[in-house]
């Protein structure tokens, strides 16, 4: 999946088949990590040769599912279409430094903020634990779902893991004992398909789901804070009320006083304010109306908004807050240096990759089998009547028929 973030003063880009790391400081080669030249599943080479056929082909794409940043800056873990699960050293300089094998495909990747383990989520709704001391060891079975995992999160203080799922359901576990749930935070109508901790507001959690709204939490106790449907803060999608809004990032800025909301196939970007002291608490400060929809975005350490775009001509916008207004910047010596690497990898990418709808397929489609039940008993007690109706007519004919006749 196409995706942006920062490690530190690196620029990162997850496209198709690569990891592209561009420094935004400093005129320094870009690193690139391309997951079609990385070492092989041997297990499944060796199975793939036992095959009737003779075939040694991998059954992914090598494309890039996801990846996650320390939040020390100093690791970087990705995974990709074919279950590797690359972790990376950036200081002092880029280095591999494992490559190991999951299970199933994975949607998130969160480390400890310990920085000694990787908490990897897949498809089929279990978390598994990779060491980041012992590179080589792999992954234990940290806790599971019964549905499809989305997003995770894990709490300041190490001290909880949290987890989304297409139920509509975000579930509080205590990180060393799993099976230990703290709380559930309930409200959603559709799959919560985001999740995000404000570093200024260790004990909130913001929430995205595909039924278009964004919910604030104290999540330990499982409290709902407050609650915003996006389709009634922008006019273009409050006009079609039958079209699905599906929130797709949630990302805030490094003191945490302003949280950006990217939505699926929507070329607007809702930014909030978090206010402790506002009885509102999150309070909606501005939106971006962009020329192209936004695949992702990022805050930089420097509190500016780094936006990636489906757009071939200007995929990345910056976005600075000037006298409690964003602007645009088009230009710049950061900007230029981001967007010259960007161009080569950008170019070649796969227009499926880029344009690419992960959540359309989650909606759940109702059936209302109640009303098409009650329209069929309703025409056959009237078919009953008519029956009814037809043979008290003959009986009465009948009769008169005999009195006529005495």
């Amino acid at each position: 999946m196409t995706s942006v973030g920062f490690c530190r003063e690196w620029f990162l880009l997850s496209c198709d088949k690569k990891l592209v790391a561009i420094h935004t400081k400093e005129c320094r080669e870009p690193f690139v990590f391309g997951c079609s030249d990385a070492e092989k599943n041997p297990k499944s080479l060796k199975d793939d040769g036992n095959s009737n056929d003779g075939s040694t082909e991998e059954t992914g794409s090598d494309e890039v599912l996801t990846f996650a940043v320390s939040s020390s800056g100093k690791l970087v873990a990705l995974t990709d279409d074919t279950k590797r699960l690359v972790l990376f050293e950036c200081e002092p300089s880029w280095r591999c430094i494992s490559i190991r094998w999951v299970v199933r495909r994975c949607v998130s990747l969160v480390f400890s903020q310990a920085e000694d383990e990787l908490l990897v989520a897949d498809k089929s709704g279990d978390v598994y634990s990779f060491s980041v001391v012992e590179p080589q060891r792999e992954g234990e079975l940290k806790m599971g779902h019964l549905s499809m995992l989305l997003s995770m999160a894990v709490s300041p203080d190490d001290k909880f893991i949290i987890t989304a799922d297409r139920d509509e359901k975000i579930r509080v576990s205590h990180h060393r004992s799993p099976y230990n749930i703290q709380s559930f935070c309930l409200g959603h109508c559709q799959f919560v398909s985001a999740l995000h901790i404000p570093p200024s507001h260790p004990h909130w959690l913001l929430s995205g789901s595909g039924d278009g709204t964004v919910k604030l939490w104290e999540f330990e106790s499982g409290r709902r804070l407050q609650s915003w449907d996006l389709s009634q803060l922008d006019e273009t999608q409050s006009s079609d009320p039958d079209k699905n809004t599906a929130v797709v990032r949630i990302v805030s800025s490094p003191d945490g006083c302003h949280v950006a909301v990217l939505c699926e196939g929507m070329s607007t970007v809702h930014v909030f304010r978090l206010d402790q002291a506002d009885e509102r608490r999150l309070i909606p400060h501005s939106r971006l109306h962009l020329a192209h929809c936004p695949l992702d975005a990022t805050f930089d350490l420097e509190g500016q908004l780094w936006v990636l775009l489906d757009s071939s001509d200007a995929p990345l916008s910056i976005h600075t807050l000037r006298e409690n207004s964003w602007q645009c910047q088009t230009d710049g010596i950061e900007f230029n240096r981001v967007s010259e690497a960007l161009r080569p990898h950008w170019n070649t990418a796969q227009e499926s990759t880029r344009t690419n709808r992960r959540f359309e397929h989650l909606y759940k489609v109702g059936y209302d089998n109640v009303s098409v039940y009650l329209q069929k008993k309703q025409q056959r007690l009237e078919e009953q009547q008519q029956k009814r109706t037809k043979a008290q007519t003959s009986n009465g004919n009948k009769r008169l028929k005999k009195e006529a006749s005495a």
